[in-house]
């Protein structure tokens, strides 16, 4: 009997401590960006996890260590849905988007599929034609 009570106060103790929590996330408001995970160069590396910007029109790419990269002079060449190799790394619904730079170099950013329409205002698309 005395095990049932412990419980049943220990689980009473959790639910009140994750619900203070859920209330702070709530009163703080949304996080700014849009979050994604990036590889750079395109096909190699790792997924790094980070947060797109676009402020006044110059988006940039902050990750969750290390320095900002600007993506002012990309253009987004493709979208796609993750190999099944890729999702084991990043969410497998979500989608990657190809930007290519001037000069050849390419980055692939992944975004859940209701953040793509916000990240391709961000960055601009190649010319189709």
């Amino acid at each position: 009997m005395i095990e049932i009570v412990v419980v049943v106060l220990g689980a009473a103790g959790a639910g009140w401590l994750l619900r203070r929590k859920h209330l702070a996330r709530t009163a703080s408001g949304p996080v700014p960006g849009i979050p994604c995970m990036v590889r750079s160069p395109a096909g190699e590396g790792r997924w790094r996890p980070g947060r797109v910007y676009a402020d006044a029109g110059a988006a940039r790419w902050v990750p969750q260590r290390g320095e900002a990269v600007a993506l002012a002079g990309g253009r987004a060449t493709g979208v796609r849905m993750p190999t099944v190799k890729e999702g084991l790394a990043i969410n497998p619904g979500s989608r990657i988007v190809t930007c290519v730079y001037g000069d050849g170099a390419a980055m692939e950013v992944a975004v859940m599929p209701l953040d793509l329409r916000e990240l391709l205002e961000a960055v601009p698309q190649a010319d189709t034609a």
